[in-house]
C-alpha cells in the first residue's frame, strides 16, 4: 500500500460517504470495517422472512438540495426510492389526549400545534426564524469548529446577517426560549419538547442548544422532511459502496484495526489490521479518516503514538453518550390499527421515550400482510456493562417483556400475535458496531458541545480526521454525511484542491 493512500476506518454512513467522495476525487482509498456488513447503526439484519433496520429507521436529506440528494448527484449514483413521511412522527404524551401529528405541510402542522398547544405560537415563530437562519448557513457548507484560517474563511463565507442575530442565542437552550416567549408554564408542551429532543439531540429541552433544537423540531416539515426507504436502510450503504468500488476503492470487510501509530515528525501512519483469520496486516497511509466514536482512539493509538496527552485527556472527559435497547418484532398487519402511523413516540413512566417504527406494506421488510415493528429506548450503558451472564439474560428477558407489554397495550395485541420478537442491548450494539460500550447517537447537543463549541474534525495529529455523529452537525444519516463531506473538503484544501458539490436552490 502506498504511503500516499488514505485509510477510512469504519463502514457506517459517515465512513462510506467520506471514502466514496475521496475515491471519486481520484485518491487511493482503503475502507476498513470490522463487521462483515456495511452500514453500522444504519445497517440491517434478517430473521427468516423479516428484515430489520438495526438502529436508524428514518432518513433526512433526500429532498432536492438535501445533503443525500447533493452527494448522490455528485457521486453519480441513483437517489434511492423513498416515501416522504406524513406525519413524520406521531407523539403520544400518555395523557389520553390522542396523537400529536408532525405533518409535512407547514400550515397543517401550524394548525395541529395551535390545537395541541394553544398560546405557544410565539415560541414556534421564534423557532421558525432560527430554523430558516440555520439552513441559510448550513446550505453553504461551513466548517465548524474553526481551527485555522481556511476553516475561518469557509465560516465567514457561509454567514449571513440573520446568522449574526441568531448567534446571540448560541449559549441558550430550548428551555430558555420557552421562558423568553412566555411558554415555560405549559407542562404539556414541555413534555412534548423533552420527548422529541431526547430522540434527536439526546438531551431534554433544558440541555438542548436552542440553535440545534429549533431545527430538529421542524425537520419533518416541507421543504425538508423525513423519509421512509423502500427496501431497508441498507440501501444507502449499498449505493455508497457501489460508488466507492466503481471509483477504485479497496474494501476490507471483517478486518479490525488494532493499532494506529505515527512517529514524531512523520508524515505517515502505520496501521495494524487483523483479518478474519486473525492474521496481522500492516498498512501505511498519509491520511486517516476515523468514523468510529472518538472514544475509540484511546484504545487504538498508544500513549507514544502521536496523540498529545492534552487531547487524550479531552477525549476522556467527553460526556458519556447513551446506549439503546431495541425491541425487534413482527406481527400481522391485520392486528394493527387501521391507518396506523409509521413512526410513533410514546411517553412511558419507566422508559421515558419509546420510539416505534412500523414497516409499510410492500416495502420489502416483511411478507405481504405482515409488518415489522421496532421499538427503541435510550439507556445508560453502565446498567448493562458489568453484568454476569445469568444476570444479563434475566434482565434482558424482563426488559423485553416490559417493552412488549407497552406495545401490546398500545396496539391491543396479544402474546400470540407476535410472529417474531427479540431484544438488543448495548452489548449487542457493541458486538455489531464495535462502539465502546455500545454507545449510539454521538454527543448530546448541549450548548457547550454543539456546533462551534463541539469536537473538531481536525485533530492535533496532522492527517488524522474525525467524522460521524460526534462531529458537527451531529447524529442521523444526514448529519454524519455532512461531517464526512466537511472532512473531505478539508483534506482536499490541504492539497490545494476544492470539492465542488453543487447546491440546488
Amino acid at each position: 500500500m502506498s504511503e500516499e493512500s488514505i485509510i477510512v476506518i469504519g463502514g457506517g454512513i459517515a465512513g462510506l460517504t467520506g471514502a466514496a467522495l475521496l475515491a471519486k476525487e481520484g485518491y487511493p482509498v482503503t475502507l476498513v470495517e470490522a463487521h462483515n456488513q456495511l452500514g453500522g447503526c444504519a445497517g440491517t439484519f434478517q430473521r427468516g422472512e423479516y428484515i430489520f433496520d438495526v438502529g436508524a429507521t428514518q432518513v433526512a436529506g433526500l429532498e432536492k438540495g438535501g445533503i443525500h440528494h447533493r452527494l448522490f448527484h455528485y457521486l453519480d449514483i441513483p437517489i434511492p426510492d423513498a416515501k416522504i413521511l406524513d406525519p413524520g412522527c406521531s407523539v403520544d404524551l400518555g395523557d389520553k389526549s390522542g396523537l400529536i401529528n408532525l405533518w409535512h405541510d407547514p400550515l397543517r402542522w401550524e394548525k395541529e400545534r395551535q390545537k395541541q398547544f394553544p398560546g405557544s405560537e410565539t415560541f414556534w415563530s421564534l423557532c421558525s426564524k432560527i430554523h430558516e437562519s440555520n439552513w441559510k448557513f448550513v446550505d453553504r457548507d461551513p466548517i465548524l469548529p474553526v481551527r485555522n484560517f481556511w476553516d475561518l474563511s469557509q465560516l465567514i463565507g457561509a454567514l449571513r446577517p440573520s446568522n449574526l442575530l441568531t448567534g446571540f442565542l448560541s449559549k441558550l437552550t430550548i428551555a430558555d426560549l420557552l421562558v423568553i416567549t412566555g411558554c415555560h408554564k405549559d407542562r404539556r408542551l414541555r413534555r412534548f419538547l423533552d420527548l422529541q429532543l431526547k430522540l434527536y439531540s439526546q438531551e431534554p429541552a433544558s440541555r438542548t442548544a436552542a440553535l440545534y433544537g429549533a431545527t430538529v423540531l421542524q425537520m419533518a416539515q416541507s421543504p425538508r422532511g423525513l423519509w421512509h426507504l423502500h427496501g431497508s436502510m441498507q440501501i444507502l450503504s449499498d449505493l455508497l459502496r457501489d460508488s466507492f468500488l466503481r471509483d477504485g476503492g479497496s474494501l476490507f470487510l471483517g478486518h479490525r484495526v488494532t493499532k494506529i501509530f505515527s512517529e514524531k515528525n512523520s508524515n505517515t501512519f502505520d496501521v495494524n489490521v487483523i483479518d478474519r483469520k486473525k492474521n496481522l496486516i500492516q498498512m501505511k497511509a498519509s491520511e486517516i479518516v476515523f468514523s468510529l466514536p472518538p472514544q475509540s482512539l484511546l484504545d487504538l493509538i498508544p500513549i507514544d503514538g502521536g496523540l498529545s496527552p492534552t487531547y487524550r485527556e479531552g477525549i476522556k472527559k467527553l460526556p458519556k453518550p447513551s446506549g439503546a435497547l431495541v425491541f425487534y418484532g413482527a406481527v400481522s398487519r391485520y392486528n394493527l390499527p387501521t391507518n396506523c402511523p409509521g413512526h410513533i413516540q410514546v411517553f412511558d413512566e419507566n422508559f421515558g421515550s419509546l420510539f416505534i417504527s412500523i414497516s409499510m406494506e410492500n416495502d420489502q421488510r416483511a411478507p405481504l400482510g405482515m409488518a415489522t415493528l421496532i421499538a427503541s429506548v435510550f439507556v445508560d450503558i453502565d446498567e448493562w456493562s458489568n453484568l454476569d451472564s445469568q444476570t444479563y439474560n434475566r434482565k434482558k428477558d424482563i426488559v423485553s417483556k416490559e417493552i412488549r407489554t407497552i406495545l401490546d397495550k398500545k396496539f391491543n395485541l396479544l402474546e400470540t400475535n407476535w410472529a417474531h420478537q427479540e431484544l438488543s442491548t448495548p452489548r449487542s450494539f457493541e458486538r455489531w458496531t464495535r462502539r465502546p460500550g455500545g454507545i449510539v447517537g454521538g454527543l448530546g447537543q448541549h450548548p457547550d458541545q454543539f456546533g462551534p463549541f463541539g469536537l473538531s474534525s481536525r485533530t492535533p495529529l496532522k492527517g488524522l480526521w474525525l467524522c460521524g455523529d460526534s462531529i458537527y452537525p451531529g447524529e442521523g444519516t444526514a448529519g454524519v454525511s455532512q461531517s464526512a463531506m466537511m472532512v473531505v473538503r478539508q483534506i482536499l484544501a490541504g492539497k490545494g484542491r476544492h470539492l465542488n458539490i453543487p447546491v440546488f436552490n
